[in-house]
């Protein structure tokens, strides 16, 4: 008994796996654009150095404020 539901229990694991990989099976259509005019915001070398400043100035309020305090 024991051996026949471990047999049903890797059918069924099978079975899923099976129909799993046949789901994922459509084709990949992909379109790259390398001529690309605008780029996307976070390629902005601004928009690392304000949100990097606002980090450190968090982190900073962050540590400050849980000093012990007597």
């Amino acid at each position: 008994m024991k051996t026949l539901k471990r047999k049903l229990m890797l059918s069924l694991a099978a079975g899923l796996l099976a129909i799993q990989s046949w789901a994922q099976d459509k084709g990949l259509d992909v379109d790259v654009d390398i001529n690309k005019k605008e780029s996307d915001w976070y390629q902005q070398p601004w928009v690392w150095i304000v949100g990097g400043a606002i980090f450190v100035l968090l982190l900073v309020a962050i540590l400050k404020g849980s000093g012990k305090k007597e």
